[in-house]
């Protein structure tokens, strides 16, 4: 209805792609997908089975893929078990391939794509963000016996800490205005009994 409202050109298509993709075998070189796949794994009505349902979407998704073609759907999964149940049913249906994880180490940038490849499996992209820029040597974690100072993620130090303190005490010296000197007792706590 919006698509008509909007007086789209081209043909529509509604359908559910839970009950499979209604298109001729061999029809299409490649497949793109944003956030679509990973609705099928909930069960709206008592009849609806998310297996049974990925199966059926990834079965006709393969025989409607030229050989030698590939799909990309990019998903968001709620949990591990749901990535585990897409995978295992594309590759039940008949695809090869695997997921590529872009910025795997963050929270908000991270994204999942399902790469999937029909007849020849061809070699899945390194994702964003995983690989060292030539000359780079890879990261590793290092121990020393330096003190760090606490930092919040905005790169501003923890409210009331020595760190927040001394900040403070330096910006209001910069404005010209009478401070104590710091000792080594700046920033720490007092005792109960003042």
């Amino acid at each position: 209805d919006v698509a008509v409202e909007r007086e789209v050109e081209g043909d529509l298509l509604l359908a559910d792609v839970g009950h499979g993709i209604p298109f001729r075998p061999g029809m299409f070189d490649g497949c793109i997908s944003i956030s679509a796949v990973q609705w099928l794994c909930n069960a709206d009505k008592k009849s609806h089975s998310p297996p049974k349902r990925l199966y059926r979407f990834f079965s006709t998704l393969y025989t409607a893929l030229a050989r030698g073609s590939r799909a990309v759907l990019q998903l968001y999964p709620e949990n591990s078990e749901q990535l585990e149940l897409i995978t295992a049913q594309a590759m039940r249906a008949g695809f090869t391939g695997g997921m590529v994880v872009d910025y795997p180490n963050s929270a908000k940038a991270k994204k999942f794509f399902l790469c999937l490849f029909v007849g020849a499996s061809g070699t899945l992209p390194k994702g964003l963000g995983t690989e060292c820029a030539d000359g780079e040597e890879v990261r590793q974690a290092k121990f020393t016996t330096e003190r760090t100072r606490f930092r919040n993620a905005k790169g501003k130090s923890v409210k009331k800490s020595r760190d927040w303190i001394l900040e403070k005490k330096e910006r209001r010296r910069r404005q010209g205005k009478e401070v104590r000197a710091d000792t080594k007792y700046t920033g720490r706590k007092r005792r109960p009994r003042f």
